[in-house]
């Protein structure tokens, strides 16, 4: 990559945060956010072990705070133990919050069911005892391959009560990925449904398990354990399987927390999307929890009385830090869903808020952008048509927001009086790290801002030096914090190449080109391999993506390059308008009011070569566009990758056709 990406992100659309936002906030106001970076800055040791010993409860305090004698497999708080369950569970009842909703499930169905920080402890501490019963340990692996449910969380508090270490598999992944990811962490238990239900229709779990165990490599596992979501007819192994309600019957409601070391592995999530061999990301239970539990605190400035929703699936890293771990750190009510935002209409998800009362809403801009595609065809389920007034809050996660969209969550959802948090953060970082503050930051549409306080985010050339504002770069991270990750799972090699290059002179290589403006503000430009070489000229795939999708006609687009003899490489994006798909002379037409559209905006340098339109785009079914599946397509490649993750296999073969 070149340290420079020459056409620059300039947005002159500023929104301070409402006066409401600011009183009573956190983090109020940019002079409380500047002396809390420069208590970090000025001692980032003595700031952390002030927070650690405030937000997280200790069974042994620590009396070393960073620990970076074998840098960069860094520890933290290292001589101290705690317990991450009981610090969700127990640290709550002990504020007597004990009668207090802590999750609101609503399923596929509709049909709610809320369960009280309380029932909750014992539900996790008969399910726990279940598990010791079974002869499962400190140390231990499981694998968790569940719907979204409170038998989820119930699940990974378990583990986490135990000292078990974690890895849940997205119910969306096929049996390979699973059996891959069961091999790769020895896992001896698999904890699992019989079915999950999304949209109406009913998708088999257990089968995949058997599946996977099948395959071989799977010898470890003792028991699979699985939670009747639907009551289907299932393969059973007597002796192996059990029912979760019955490794819970008869188990003492009290179960005695285990200490664990500040730097024991409380679960590793594998990446989304590698290739080859997965690669599990390693999260300790001191630092990650810390981390959750503030920028709980600091991102979404909590109060005891909101109601949180956060949407993702506990099958990825958002879902483990702001819904299993952080909101409960934080003894927050939450609304956990297991559905779809277009069932039984693309309405569902302001429904849901008005009805349950949310107060804090994160989501996808993928969610959001589908979103207003639906309610351009069915204006009925158009946000205006909701009581959103309960919103105080709402926040963005997964990929950069394009500032289009952002007007539209900002306007629509929002209505213009609710602070976004457009949060950047990966499954490798813990927790957010580049983030507006809602009663501190002004707010620029596409931009995530400024890092948290802690977080020494630079943007760097290949030799690791600082570039100037308004050039772009890698994104990086020169100083440890708490809860980044540890290693890669059996492999400290690959940890050591894909996240600190020598050449980078220690520091965290995130993977994402970005640059600075003016003020300071990040603006992410895409994955480092998503910045297009055209005729020499960089090229940010997300700018090129915010162009189009700026055009009154487009709901959602995703640019990727293909190599070309002429330019070294060619601008290709998929686009989904808000209107119906259009074919022929009509297309080509379309297309190159868009290629225009996009001159315009950014320059000719950047106009699509090819446009291809879609019903819709290639998307996991957390809403994740598989950006690398395009760049297969846009090179009139066979696709040989695994698409059992894809909501929409089929649109794959309607996008391969050029114009």
């Amino acid at each position: 990559m070149s340290n420079s990406i020459e056409s620059v992100l300039v947005e002159t659309r500023v929104f301070p945060p409402p006066a409401s936002a600011v009183q009573g906030a956190t983090i109020s106001g940019m002079d409380a956010y500047r002396a809390l970076v420069a208590q970090a800055e000025r001692d980032p040791n003595a700031f952390w072990a002030r927070l650690a010993r405030e937000h997280l409860q200790w069974t042994k305090p620590f009396t070393q705070v960073l620990d970076e004698s074998k840098a960069p497999f860094y520890r933290w708080f290292g001589d101290g133990e705690l317990n991450v369950s009981a610090n969700c569970l127990e640290a709550q009842i002990a504020q007597g919050k004990g009668d207090k909703v802590a999750i609101i499930f609503e399923a596929d169905d509709g049909k709610v069911d809320k369960i009280t920080y309380s029932q909750l402890l014992v539900r996790v501490s008969r399910f726990a005892n279940g598990l010791k019963s079974l002869g499962y340990k400190l140390g231990d692996r499981a694998i968790i391959y569940m719907p979204m449910s409170i038998e989820a969380v119930v699940a990974m508090q378990a583990c986490a009560r135990l000292g078990v270490i974690h890895s849940v598999v997205f119910g969306g992944f096929s049996a390979k990925s699973l059996q891959e990811r069961i091999v790769d962490v020895g896992a001896s238990l698999v904890i699992t449904a019989d079915e999950q239900m999304r949209g109406g229709k009913a998708i088999a779990l257990k089968p995949a398990v058997e599946e996977a165990l099948a395959m071989g490599g799977c010898e470890a596992v003792r028991r699979v354990v699985v939670y009747k979501r639907t009551g289907a007819k299932v393969d059973w192994t007597e002796g192996r399987d059990l029912w979760m309600h019955d490794v819970e019957a008869g188990q003492p409601d009290v179960c005695t927390p285990t200490p664990v070391n500040a730097e024991h592995p409380l679960f590793i999530l594998y990446t989304s999307g590698s290739t080859g061999k997965p690669k599990g990301v390693q999260h300790s239970s001191a630092g990650y929890l810390l981390w959750s539990a503030l920028t709980v605190k600091w991102t979404f400035d909590s109060r005891d009385s909101d109601v949180f929703w956060c949407t993702a699936d506990v099958g990825w890293v958002t879902g483990h830090t702001y819904i299993t771990y952080g909101p409960l750190a934080c003894g927050l009510t939450q609304v956990m869903f297991e559905g779809v935002p277009t069932y039984p209409d693309s309405g569902r998800f302001w429904d849901m808020i008005a009805r349950h009362k949310v107060s804090v809403f994160y989501t996808a801009p993928t969610a959001i952008r589908s979103l207003i595609k639906a309610c351009e065809g069915n204006p009925k389920t158009h946000p205006r048509n909701y009581a959103l007034d309960c919103l105080r809050i709402i926040g963005s996660v997964g990929e950069p927001i394009n500032p289009e969209a952002w007007m539209w969550y900002y306007k629509n959802v929002g209505r213009e009086r609710c602070p976004i948090v457009d949060t950047w953060w990966q499954t490798e970082t813990g927790g957010h790290m580049i983030t507006p503050l809602p009663g501190a930051t002004p707010l620029k549409p596409g931009s995530c801002t400024l890092p948290l306080p802690g977080i020494s985010a630079a943007i760097v050339d290949e030799t690791g030096e600082d570039v100037p504002s308004g050039s772009g770069g890698f994104l990086v991270m020169k100083r440890p914090w708490p809860a980044m990750i540890r290693t890669i799972w059996g492999d400290p090699d690959r940890f050591i190449k894909s996240y600190f290059p020598p050449e980078l002179k220690g520091y965290y290589l995130a993977g994402d080109g970005a640059q600075r403006d003016a003020d300071g503000y990040f603006w992410i430009m895409g994955r480092i391999d998503d910045v297009l070489n055209v005729s020499g000229h960089r090229l940010g795939t997300m700018e090129v993506e915010s162009a189009l999708v700026a055009h009154e006609m487009v709901a959602e687009a995703a640019v990727v390059g293909r190599p070309d003899d002429t330019t070294g490489e060619a601008v290709v994006a998929f686009v989904v308008l808000k209107r119906s798909r259009p074919e022929g002379d009509e297309a080509k037409a379309i297309a190159q009011q868009l290629r225009d559209w996009v001159a315009k905006e950014i320059g000719p340098i950047a106009k699509p070569r090819d446009i291809r339109f879609g019903d819709n785009l290639p998307k996991t079914r957390s809403g994740k566009i598989m950006r690398r599946l395009l760049r297969v397509v846009a090179k009139g490649e066979t696709i040989t990758q695994d698409v059992s993750t894809l909501e929409n296999p089929a649109i794959l073969e309607q996008l391969s056709k050029s114009l």
